[in-house]
């Protein structure tokens, strides 16, 4: 079975989203802005006119990750445990983007739109964080916000990477996660 290919509408978004597909499925060593293309059914110079490289394309996934997650972050409000699970679940179901958000050596970090995009998904998850009811939580908020993020971030990457056991991996990991979530961060009262 061929892809379709592109034929009107907006061809910038049409290839970061084959760019994640791509990322997730073989990494990013793997992607080229000619193979995008090819895939797109547009001419080589087509994405070099939206992302000038891979790094502008990796950059630009990177933002729009940031920018997805930050939502997925905003829309869990209130509690800590809802940011956690949201967290996670982005991780999952956007596995392209993720990769490319925390690899710094695909993208140009003093990008503007990357950086923005990077303080609004901190600012969501910061906002999750200062709702745990914990005492040294909140004497050390951002000693709390990097624990919290230790938490998602790094099971998100074992999850995704298959680095859990198979036992773990049999398991559904949003109720992991908030199972791990919870003992660690809101304890039994």
């Amino acid at each position: 079975m061929t892809r379709p290919t592109y034929h009107h509408g907006d061809l910038r978004a049409a290839i970061l989203s084959e760019a994640a597909r791509l990322v997730d499925e073989r990494g990013a060593d793997r992607v080229s802005l000619r193979e995008l293309a090819r895939e797109a059914g547009v001419s080589h110079a087509a994405p070099a006119h939206h992302f000038t490289d891979r790094r502008g394309l990796f950059t630009a996934l990177a933002a729009q990750g940031f920018e997805l997650l930050a939502a997925a972050l905003a829309e869990a409000r209130p509690r800590f445990l809802d940011a956690a699970l949201a967290y996670v679940r982005f991780a999952i179901e956007h596995p392209g983007h993720y990769r490319v958000m925390f690899d710094k050596s695909l993208v140009d970090s003093s990008n503007r739109e990357l950086a923005a995009a990077q303080a609004a998904a901190g600012v969501e998850l910061s906002r999750g964080v200062a709702s745990l009811p914990d005492q040294h939580a909140q004497a050390d908020p951002a000693g709390a916000e990097l624990a919290a993020w230790s938490l998602v971030h790094g099971f998100s990457m074992l999850w995704l990477n298959d680095a859990v056991n198979a036992r773990v991996k049999a398991t559904d990991p949003m109720a992991t996660v908030g199972r791990i979530a919870t003992m660690l961060f809101e304890g039994s009262s």
